[in-house]
């Protein structure tokens, strides 16, 4: 629940009243709520502004990229502040519903319209993939994106924790020759499917992004690694916005990346997945 002080600090900066704050599923890192007002109903989400700096300002940031490119539906942000040791962002409160009948063609054009949107490889800020630092340094190629701002980091960040990996310099100077040289695209950056919903219009909306300009195989091949999502949509994007020869041959080189994020947050048998993609690839 929300402490008293708390609530008066929100009610003062928002100018309504919170008539009650009820828990929703916010995952390890932040808690959630559904805050039923005077003014309507709002999300807010809070965290632990010493452990988590900025994250909150960078998913603005984020959210409001995504919105730019007039792809997919996102919640607005009504603010981000800081109250005693606490962060939080409060956003737009979207009633959930059932996917239309198109919900899957929706999807597709949407992707492929956010992934249409280009820039230089990176971002205007680091940012976090879950609770882990992402970094976005701006990058000449595809190649040189991925392995010095995605890979290079999680390796060192797996090392440091214990998690040994041989022949990582192989891996390195095999990617070039495996990824196309394709012009960066503004991607979700960890779409599965917690990461998105439904909304009462039965339309997708995405949710919790960890934006940058990347590779735009990145997101399908995260889309792909832990289910959430019907092939149709697959095909249908492909139809739109078709991807170059041999994307199936590299749908596990991007996952090896959220694969290593997900060595460095929970370690186990996600270290046995990643070593088995890394000599897939060398």
């Amino acid at each position: 629940m929300l402490d008293a002080d708390f609530t008066i600090h929100l009610n003062q900066s928002f100018s309504f009243s919170i008539k009650q704050a009820t828990p929703l599923s916010g995952g390890d890192i932040n808690a959630v709520f559904l805050l039923t007002t005077d003014q309507g109903n709002f999300v807010i989400k809070i965290n632990d502004a010493q452990r988590f700096p900025e994250m909150f300002s960078l998913e603005k940031l984020g959210l409001e990229s995504l919105a730019q490119s007039k792809s997919f539906i996102t919640p607005k942000v009504l603010g981000v502040g800081t109250f005693e040791t606490k962060s939080y962002l409060l956003l737009e409160h979207i009633e959930s519903g059932k996917p239309s009948a198109d919900f899957d063609e929706i999807f597709a054009q949407n992707l492929a319209k956010m992934h249409q949107t280009t820039s230089a490889f990176g971002f205007q800020k680091d940012n976090y993939i879950g609770s882990l630092p992402q970094y976005n340094t701006e990058e000449a190629s595809a190649a040189d994106f991925y392995i010095k701002q995605r890979l290079m980091p999680q390796f060192k960040m797996a090392a440091d924790r214990g998690f040994s990996f041989g022949n990582v310099d192989l891996l390195y100077k095999s990617i070039p020759d495996l990824i196309p040289d394709e012009p960066a695209a503004l991607i979700h950056g960890d779409l599965w499917g917690g990461n998105f919903m439904v909304n009462s219009d039965g339309n997708p909306v995405l949710i919790d992004p960890a934006t940058c300009y990347a590779p735009r195989e990145m997101d399908l091949a995260m889309m792909r690694l832990f289910g959430g999502f019907n092939e149709n949509i697959f095909d249908k994007y492909h139809e739109v916005f078709p991807l170059c020869e041999g994307w199936k041959a590299r749908i596990r080189l991007w996952q090896l990346y959220y694969i290593l994020v997900h060595v460095n947050l929970f370690g186990g048998h996600y270290y046995n997945t990643a070593n088995s993609i890394l000599k897939t690839y060398i």
